[in-house]
């Protein structure tokens, strides 16, 4: 079956007219598959000014057009200069050898090793992980944008920036090896947990708690936004006496509050809020605290309010 002219003609403007294109699933600041934020994430390190993109989901044209003009069957798909690229998997592959930096004419990537700190006990434990695992394997670090980290064991990866501690390799992608520097790696058995802590000086604190008669207090002082993450049928069963946002018209209203505005996320016992705060936590917000019991404690401290 042969693309409709007028579809072609529609796809190659689009080409003309950016450099860079991509076509995905969903937009830049929400993917709607795991590919597209795959491709979106190495896109957006290389180009943070931005770059052209179009969400297949909402032109069914396109989305099928686009899949027969680069005989490529696939989303996500990038363009650059007019020539397909590939998918999310190459897109990666091309970041990590430095090949996408050439083709977007940007300097080669940094590949010095990150500059970080690990105490001798985590060093310890990370290598009886990966003796445990048969060998083969590195000690993966990921640290996203808002510079939250993880660790995890993967296979050990020739394109990655990667440097060994006393037999133990940790790895990261060059694309995020500069946000790397400054971690700590600890292993800590204490209040905390038992298991690996690890800090960036510049990732959000982690979500705090905060007693109902805190809460209110602050609430009532001007100090402090109260988030009841319930639905509107919960909490008509039982409310906070004070000023409140709820979720009720999505969660966008709130996500574009300044970063530095303390939250604070109220549930039935202290689960769901949790959740809620980590995830606004996640989104770079740097004072959120977790209303520890829920309304079911707060009606302990204000018997006007009902239990249920």
């Amino acid at each position: 079956m042969s693309l409709d002219p007028a579809l072609r003609s529609r796809i190659e403007t689009l080409l003309q007219s950016n450099r860079v294109v991509l076509f995905m699933k969903g937009a830049p600041e929400a993917p709607q598959c795991g590919f597209s934020a795959k491709a979106v994430g190495v896109l957006n390190a290389l180009l943070p000014d931005g770059y052209a993109h179009v969400n297949v989901l909402a032109d069914a044209d396109i989305r099928e057009g686009i899949k027969q003009y680069g005989n490529w069957p696939t989303i996500p798909q990038l363009y650059i200069d007019g020539e397909l690229v590939g998918g999310s998997d190459i897109v990666e592959q091309m970041a990590g050898s430095g090949e996408l930096h050439t083709a977007l004419g940007l300097p080669p990537p940094d590949r010095r090793p990150p500059e970080f700190t690990i105490t001798p006990e985590a060093l310890d434990m990370l290598r009886s992980a990966i003796d445990n695992a048969g060998g083969g394997y590195a000690v993966q670090i990921d640290i996203d944008a808002r510079h939250n980290v993880r660790l995890q064991l993967a296979p050990i990866d020739a394109n990655a920036v990667a440097i060994e501690i006393e037999g133990v390799r940790l790895q990261t992608d060059a694309l995020q090896v500069r946000r790397a520097d400054g971690i700590s790696i600890d292993w800590v058995d204490d209040e905390r947990g038992r298991g690996l802590a690890v800090t960036h000086p510049l990732a959000a604190p982690p979500v705090r708690t905060l007693s109902p008669h805190e809460a209110d207090a602050r609430v009532r002082a001007g100090a402090l936004r109260l988030v009841d993450v319930r639905p509107a049928d919960e909490r008509s069963l039982a409310a906070a006496p004070v000023a409140f946002d709820t979720l009720d018209g999505g969660i966008e209203p709130l996500q574009a509050l300044p970063k530095d505005t303390p939250l604070a996320f109220l549930c039935h016992h202290g689960g769901r809020s949790q959740q809620a705060a980590e995830h606004f936590r996640g989104l770079g917000f740097r004072e959120v605290y977790n209303v520890v019991g829920g309304i079911d404690a707060w009606a302990d401290f204000d018997a006007a309010i009902p239990k249920y």
